[in-house]
């Protein structure tokens, strides 16, 4: 089981400050497969999670892997207050999570940390670093957003990432996980498949896509480029996504979802703060492969690999 986390942040970091949406008090059953909780008006302040936490909550529902959206620890009003916020890897934001991730019992997908990186001082630019985290509390995968999105669409004004954030070097391996192989990618990235690809042919049966998209964007393109990738690639799609107005420059569009290997989405998160829970099918993803072998039916002598396999 798997769940995607939908949540609305102040621009200044941290786990237990502002209003955190791992405090929930109230909680529906929507089948028996989804279980969606509603966000609670408290911070998470005691040292050990309480009975109402959703991480908590889920571990002893069964969940194995929280995924958190990008952007999770701040979004700032502008690049400089986005580098004066910044962390490297070893700072105290995510020793907290790490923190986290041992007492709840469940590895976390922090998708987009605002990394400073070993060349911090040379560059005087971050990275939007998405950090996997186990049950033990222990950093098992990193991978450094490579597609930077500068873009300007009418209505939801420029963004120009590449003004504070290097991009990655490269793609990180799929990552064996209790619920499946997962690939790590960040929001804009959905918009290249070649990314997508080359996860699976190297055996990725989750991808990931942890996201902060824009109003205008999100209406329009989210959950048709998310079932892209998933049908495409014949792997499940996790995204957790931003959701509501941050400060006056900034708004995410929210809708976190899980979308299976078909193309369905079996899960999503409603308007506003919330989470959702749901299983990964695996049998279902390599019956569907079976029976659907587009990987085998792949023609590169006439249009080259889309997506090379990693090495």
């Amino acid at each position: 089981m798997v769940l995607a986390v939908s949540s609305s942040w102040a621009s200044s970091p941290g786990l237990f400050t502002d209003s955190c949406p791992f405090c929930v008090p109230d909680s529906e059953y929507l089948d028996s497969q989804y279980f969606v909780l509603s966000p609670g008006p408290e911070p998470w302040l005691s040292p050990l999670p309480p009975a109402n936490c959703p991480s908590w909550l889920c571990a002893r529902l069964g969940a194995c892997l929280a995924f958190l959206p990008e952007a999770f620890d701040f979004i700032a009003r502008d690049p400089a207050e986005t580098l004066h916020l910044s962390e490297p890897l070893g700072g105290k934001l995510l020793e907290e999570y790490t923190r986290l991730a041992r007492e709840c019992g469940l590895w976390l997908s922090l998708g987009g940390f605002h990394e400073r990186g070993q060349d911090w001082e040379q560059t005087q630019k971050i990275y939007n670093c998405h950090v996997l985290l186990n049950s033990k509390g222990a950093v098992v995968a990193t991978y450094r957003k490579t597609h930077l999105c500068d873009v300007e669409i009418p209505g939801q004004g420029p963004m120009c990432e590449s003004n504070s954030t290097m991009p990655g070097p490269s793609l990180e391996s799929p990552v064996s996980t209790p619920a499946g192989k997962i690939g790590l990618a960040v929001c804009y990235d959905m918009r290249f498949p070649e990314l997508s690809l080359a996860l699976a042919q190297a055996g990725a049966e989750i991808l990931t896509y942890p996201s902060a998209f824009g109003s205008v964007t999100g209406p329009a393109h989210w959950e048709v480029l998310l079932q892209a990738r998933a049908i495409e690639t014949q792997c499940h799609v996790v995204a957790a996504a931003q959701y509501g107005r941050h400060h006056e420059k900034r708004a995410s569009y929210g809708h976190s979802m899980l979308v299976d290997p078909w193309g369905t989405v079996v899960a999503r998160c409603s308007e506003g703060p919330g989470l959702c829970l749901a299983r990964i099918d695996l049998n279902y993803l390599q019956q569907l492969r079976q029976h659907l072998p587009v990987f085998q039916h792949r023609r590169p002598d006439l249009y080259g690999n889309l997506g090379h396999p990693l090495s």
